[in-house]
């Protein structure tokens, strides 16, 4: 067997991977950085399902559907990453089945994050257009049931690109990502159907929030003797507002994220000719995973509320490790003095 694999980035001769030894420092580079994101996404979005776990203010309907995004970058961090990383490898190693599980658990966690931002963004909607309708339609138990329809979507569009899987891998013994998925489908179906439809409906979702919250605050601001009832609403209608602001920067950085690895993919796609260099590569799939380790920081950054708890949480591990060393040094000297 003698193949040039522009997909997978390597080339395959006589069934032995090779990649050109100019490109090994970019390779070394990249399972640095992927390593580095791994262990900040984990301990990040652990963090945050810890945080609302603890803080009774913090489970409203809108952090449910964060902590089922969290719980997919988590499952990145701990899970998509070392995998993706083994088959960069091309591991595992002639093992069909299990290199196909590996590949459809990348692509389920990402469509799971696409359908949790999707489902805060109808949230978001019912919450600032339709607050009187809001208990009645977004009640704890339905959100709950909301996030389990997601995932199993998810589970279930996610395996599409695989068709025909079998066909495929009997060219190839290594497991790479694009050696396994079919290309059209992950660009028609996947990226075109499943991803970009869903992120379109987002940006118009919230575009039409922002610009009813905004004439609804100049409506309200230009009755300088409105009732008091009114100004109320004007009050509550910013604060979600700035909660929708907050959670729309998910959104974007999502985009930026993950685009350039669909980018690529299309290029493949349309056309197959043309080489795609390996650090673009490799720098697409890093922004890709990054996107899951950042999630963590814009709460803190963006939102009070997480900030306080994850204030809390550290606090209050640094405590716990201080009584813990401090028992520990008191039974020594009390050892010492007998």
């Amino acid at each position: 067997m003698n193949i040039t694999m522009n997909s997978c980035w390597v080339v395959i001769l006589n069934g032995s991977k090779v990649i050109p030894p100019k490109q090994e420092f970019f390779y070394e580079a990249y399972i640095a950085a992927e390593v580095t994101i791994s262990l900040l996404s984990a301990s990040g979005n652990l963090l945050v399902c810890i945080a609302i776990g603890r803080s009774k203010k913090l489970r409203t309907i809108t952090n449910y559907f964060l902590v089922s995004l969290a719980a997919a970058d988590f499952f990145v961090g701990t899970l998509a990453i070392p995998c993706a990383i083994l088959t960069d490898l091309g591991f595992p190693h002639n093992n069909l089945y299990l290199c196909a599980t590996v590949v459809y658990m990348l692509i389920t966690l990402t469509q799971a994050s696409v359908f949790s931002l999707l489902a805060i963004a109808i949230e978001r909607y019912v919450a600032i257009l339709w607050p009187f309708h809001y208990q009645r339609l977004l009640k704890p138990r339905n959100a709950k049931l909301v996030i389990v329809i997601t995932w199993i979507l998810a589970f279930l569009l996610s395996l599409v690109p695989l068709l025909g899987f079998r066909k495929r891998f009997r060219h190839i013994n290594y497991c790479f990502f694009a050696c396994i998925v079919d290309i059209a489908l992950m660009v028609y179906f996947n990226f075109f159907g499943c991803i970009l439809l869903p992120l379109l409906t987002m940006f118009f979702i919230y575009a039409h929030i922002f610009l009813t919250v905004r004439r609804q605050v100049r409506r309200i601001a230009a009755l300088q003797g409105a009732l008091e009832v009114q100004a109320r609403q004007n009050s509550a209608m910013r604060r979600e507002a700035k909660k929708a602001t907050s959670i729309f920067l998910l959104v974007f950085l999502f985009v930026l994220c993950w685009m350039p690895i669909h980018i690529t993919n299309c290029l493949q796609q349309f056309c197959p000719h043309y080489m795609v260099p390996l650090p673009l590569i490799l720098t697409a799939i890093i922004l890709s995973h990054a996107n899951s380790a950042i999630n963590p920081l814009l709460y803190a950054y963006s939102m009070k509320s997480f900030r306080r708890a994850f204030k809390d949480i550290i606090l209050c591990c640094r405590i716990t490790s201080q009584l813990s060393e401090t028992t520990g040094s008191n039974g020594t000297s009390k050892k010492k003095h007998k």
